[in-house]
């Protein structure tokens, strides 16, 4: 792919992420810890400038007429501040990701392989306008020893800066290599970023299934891919009742602007007279918009849902409804119409939660739980730097082990492979090892 010359000078700030991520990659825990130590320092000293900036991305979105639960992400306030502070404070705590030995073996006598995690190298992370998003994926990239190059919404371009300039730095003066993060702004750089197959190891887009496709279309670099949010929650026959409206609820409500917000409730046919009423009540209350199926519309009075609503991610407060003959019709609708992000089932019934669970193609099943878990610093993974919603090293919510990969180290005493390939040969052991490669 031919570059032009504003590729160019992206692909200088990527040269320079690259050469920044070989020299982070062997840099000490010590020194990691002490620049998270200091970010979230900082974080927290500069919070009145940093609010300040997302003051003035609030007033422009508001001006552009942007949508309310979009307008709610957009917003880093104290208590935003004090979120992304306790997910560094928790990552600080967290076991050192690299250079752990996966598995040891012995070929031979004298002859030993590791497999050891390694940093994957320079990830680019496309994401929406979501500040908190920023600090998490920045933050994730320096405790797994990963170079970033970061490209957030323009609506938070204020906000984006200020605590960009505040991660780098604090990085830089705590002993980490210069360039390892680096902030792109204009919707110019995204497309010249799919050019960089040299310099940038892992794209992570985080958006709409469109855009996803477009990146996977547009590139030869591996992308991660973390699409629509479609998730769903299954009212079983055998639910307690009382529970499966908290946790409706709470899956629909508790935060509508993000992807593990619940989409599409089912209902078993057996409850939904039952059901369907106590929970159009409680829905109802939190100001949600329900729009049911035939069936559904037969028990309750609520607008109707089309096919498109199935395969909607609403981002606000409106919930399809359906009334499904059982756990397997279930089961079909999410398979079909879902994300393969977050599913779960409201059951007392343990045979029916493990069939569902088995057999939902979903990067996060639950049983008896909101949909809202499904999140990385809730797993205790520190944070996140989206969920990934394909099959590739890693699904869900996507860590520090989702930034890792691993390399074959290989200790020898002078073996040749001739001494295995003769007539005489030597046999391979192939025998474990319970120990951790020396170096």
């Amino acid at each position: 792919m031919k570059l032009n010359s504003k590729t160019m000078d992206i692909a200088k700030i990527a040269g320079t992420a690259k050469t920044a991520s070989i020299q982070l990659a062997a840099v000490k825990t010590d020194v990691k810890n002490n620049a998270l130590a200091d970010i979230a320092k900082v974080l927290k000293q500069q919070s009145a400038e940093i609010i300040s900036s997302n003051q003035k991305d609030l007033a422009a979105a508001e001006k552009n007429s942007i949508a309310a639960p979009l307008l709610k992400r957009l917003k880093f306030d104290k208590n935003k501040i004090a979120d992304v502070v306790a997910g560094i404070d928790s990552l600080m705590k967290l076991d050192e990701p690299v250079g752990k030995t996966i598995t040891a073996t012995e070929l031979d006598d004298g002859l030993q392989l590791y497999k050891v995690s390694c940093p994957i190298g320079v990830i680019g992370v496309v994401f929406e306008s979501r500040p908190d998003a920023l600090v998490q994926i920045s933050t994730l990239c320096l405790k797994s020893g990963n170079a970033v190059l970061l490209k957030g919404g323009s609506e938070a371009r204020y906000t984006n800066r200020i605590l960009a300039d505040v991660i780098s730095k604090g990085g830089e003066k705590a002993g980490l290599p210069s360039g390892w993060l680096q902030l792109l702004e204009t919707r110019e750089d995204v497309a010249d970023m799919l050019a960089l197959d040299d310099y940038i190891d892992l794209l992570i887009p985080r958006g709409s299934n469109e855009f996803v496709r477009y990146i996977m279309n547009n590139t030869n670099i591996p992308v991660l891919g973390h699409a629509d949010g479609i998730c769903h929650v299954y009212i079983d026959s055998e639910a307690d009742l009382d529970m499966a409206v908290r946790i409706a609820v709470d899956s629909k409500c508790q935060y509508v602007a993000v992807c593990n917000a619940a989409e599409t409730m089912l209902v078993d046919e057996k409850i939904a007279k039952h059901f369907l009423p106590k929970a159009k009540a409680a829905l109802e209350a939190n100001n949600v918009e329900i729009r049911g199926c035939e069936r559904t519309r037969a028990i309750i009075d609520v607008k109707p849902a089309v096919e498109q609503d199935w395969q909607t991610e609403y981002l606000d407060y409106i919930l399809s409804v359906k009334v499904v003959a059982g756990l397997d019709e279930a089961i079909e609708h999410i398979n079909r119409y879902g994300s393969g992000h977050t599913d779960t089932i409201v059951t007392a019934d343990n045979e029916k939660a493990e069939r569902f669970m088995a057999l939902v193609d979903s990067g996060n099943v639950f049983w008896n739980a909101s949909t809202r878990f499904s999140d990385g610093f809730r797993y205790g993974l520190g944070a996140e730097v989206g969920i990934s919603t394909n099959k590739i090293h890693a699904r869900g919510p996507v860590g520090l082990e989702g930034l890792l990969i691993y390399k074959w180290k290989l200790i020898g005493s002078g073996q040749i492979v001739a001494d295995y390939s003769s007539s005489e040969a030597k046999h391979f052991t192939h025998k474990k090892l319970e120990k951790n490669c020396p170096i």
